[in-house]
């Protein structure tokens, strides 16, 4: 409820708060991803390696919790946009990494700079103390929803994916 304090909402308000803030994001990283030109898969695995630097394909196949010869094509995919390139791992000459190509990233900076710069003018209103609690909140959350996937992904096992028509 608009205008209502936090605490004196009901547990169905907030999970309805919950569900359309998850919902938001979720819907933003589509865009995204659509703006770019790139599927959902392409954006997040892109998202892993702009954060984490180069990975093997086996690292981005445990990230993304594609198999390995989705994986192999959506690095085909990232290569031939030119977001990514495979390069040999110094440590390792037999082993290939995936590293994201910086000057590639410039359109993707674009069409996340207006979520980037909304976010920013949401969190300049909340006091040093509210950053905390929210960061630590982030911190915590990320780890809860990739488990939570995993035990979805694991739950589903490798049964075919149905539709809704499928099932009627």
């Amino acid at each position: 409820m608009p205008g209502t304090a936090p605490e004196d909402r009901r547990p169905d308000d907030r999970r309805a708060v919950f569900r359309q803030y998850v919902d938001a994001v979720g819907l933003h990283g589509m865009a995204g991803a659509e703006a770019a030109g790139l599927q959902p898969s392409e954006w997040f695995a892109l998202s892993h390696l702009t954060r984490e630097g180069p990975l093997t394909s086996g690292e981005l196949s445990a990230r993304t919790g594609l198999t390995t010869g989705a994986t192999t094509r959506l690095i085909d995919r990232l290569q031939r946009a030119g977001y990514v390139r495979r390069t040999t791992d110094p440590g390792d000459r037999r082993k290939v990494l995936v590293e994201p190509v910086p000057y590639a990233l410039a359109d993707v900076d674009d069409v996340v700079s207006p979520a980037r710069r909304r976010i920013a003018e949401l969190l300049d209103t909340y006091s040093a103390d509210e950053l905390d609690l929210l960061f630590d909140y982030f911190s915590r959350a990320a780890p809860a929803f990739h488990a939570a996937t995993d035990e979805i992904r694991e739950a589903a096992g490798p049964r075919r994916r149905t539709t809704a028509a499928d099932r009627l």
